[in-house]
């Protein structure tokens, strides 16, 4: 063992003094205490306790544990679930939608040999009311994606999403299409029963719109009733394709615009008011400061509102038919005074009104003809919107399937039918 030196040894006893005096100041500090603070009483002061701070220093200074000792749970074999269905304070319901998985059913078919005769029994699968032919889809099912691409317009890709999402079900965007594709083929039957409807009607709202195929221009057909709605979509906008739906057999009044399409029908037709007002409203637009132009298309509108009135008041047939002679006859007078008049502003309206005279006032004296071609473009309405949504369709069988869809749809719609439902039931009576 080295022997200290002395400057090491001065050192060690100049850190023994310090202590020697720390220790010192504390035993006098303890003495203070015990007397009661210097004011002669020998009682200890009470030092509320601070139990955060020693509540603190216990969870720091504890242990972590390398497994938890709670007692594990069991595996439920049922779940319960508890809601608020009526809130206390207002007693307002809560309304919520159920969360349900699509089921997919597998039907097994087990057979078996009679002990007696030794016959083997194989038993009789019958799904019709079910399913349609082999598909893998059910009724309900493929009415609800009818229903969702024809009255819901949603794409062939929301559809998928929509499925997955709500009810958990995966499927392609080809199974859509022919799902959709063989509900029309199963609603042909009835689709062709629209167009007998249409041809047996006393009137019949027509009208036309743009519709590509593939690219290709085309145009959708709309022919329509108070109770039937009939769509085809044909590349021609010519009359043929009013003439071969019409038929032989339809001798009803035809309802349309102005088009010239519509001139090869040749029953009772009426021409729509709607449109020739709307047409006399931009004339007065497009010349504010023309007074003869505001005072003629303020006659037009005149006898258009008393014939109006005459359609909708109880007159006999007879005062209808001579009421009516009386309104062509002031037409006629309106549009002789600007027909030849070559810078007239009202020179067009008034050779159209000439060109179209006989077929503007048979809602007179007929019965359920409408002054307007408001059915036709209501019927029409569902297809423009499906339009500017996909586009239109890439081949004939699209087309074919979609105006199908959208013709039953909307005629069950047009009845006051639940549209699911009703599909539901034809597919059931074709399976």
């Amino acid at each position: 063992m080295e022997t200290p030196t002395r400057d090491e040894l001065i050192a060690e006893n100049a850190l023994l003094r310090e202590r020697l005096a720390l220790l010192e100041a504390e035993v006098e500090m303890l003495r203070s205490m015990l007397s009661g603070g210097g004011n002669g009483s020998s009682a200890v002061p009470f030092v509320k306790p601070n139990r955060k701070e020693r509540r603190e220093s216990q969870r720091t200074q504890r242990k972590s544990r390398r497994k938890s000792f709670a007692r594990k749970r069991d595996i439920p074999t049922e779940v319960v679930k508890h809601v608020v269905d009526v809130c206390p304070d207002c007693g307002r319901k809560v309304i919520e939608i159920p969360q349900t998985r699509i089921r997919i059913i597998e039907h097994v078919l087990i057979a078996r040999h009679c002990g007696v005769c030794g016959k083997r029994l194989v038993p009789k699968l019958e799904l019709s009311g079910q399913v349609v032919g082999k598909s893998r889809f059910g009724i309900e099912l493929m009415s609800l994606i009818a229903e969702m691409a024809t009255s819901w317009r949603m794409p062939h890709r929301t559809i998928r999403r929509a499925l997955k999402t709500v009810w958990g079900l995966q499927v392609s965007l080809g199974q859509i299409s022919e799902v959709l594709h063989r509900v029309a083929a199963r609603g042909k039957l009835a689709y062709a029963e629209l167009l007998w409807d249409i041809r047996g009607s006393p009137v019949v709202n027509a009208d036309e719109t743009g519709w590509r195929e593939d690219g290709v221009n085309g145009y959708i057909w709309s022919f329509s009733t108070p109770d039937v709605r009939y769509l085809l979509r044909d590349g021609s906008r010519a009359s043929k394709v009013v003439t071969q739906t019409l038929g032989d057999e339809f001798e009803g009044v035809l309802v349309s615009d102005f088009y010239g399409a519509y001139n090869a029908y040749g029953g009772v037709k009426q021409r729509c008011w709607v449109h020739l007002l709307r047409d006399l409203r931009a004339l007065a637009e497009k010349h504010p400061d023309n007074e003869s132009v505001a005072r003629w298309v303020g006659r037009v509108r005149s006898i258009y509102q008393r014939a109006r009135e005459v359609a909708g008041g109880n007159y006999s047939q007879l005062e209808r038919c001579r009421l009516r002679q009386f309104f062509e006859s002031r037409m006629l007078k309106l549009a002789n005074m600007y027909r030849d008049a070559e810078n007239a502003p009202q020179r067009v309206l008034a050779k159209r009104i000439e060109s179209f005279l006989g077929d503007l006032f048979t809602f007179v004296d007929r019965d359920g003809v409408p002054s307007d071609n408001n059915a036709a473009e209501r019927a029409v309405r569902p297809a423009v919107i499906a339009r500017k949504v996909s586009g239109g369709t890439r081949s004939p069988k699209g087309s074919d399937t979609r105006m199908t869809l959208m013709s039953l749809f909307g005629t069950w719609t047009l009845n006051g039918q639940d549209p699911m439902r009703a599909c539901q039931a034809m597919l059931a009576a074709q399976a």
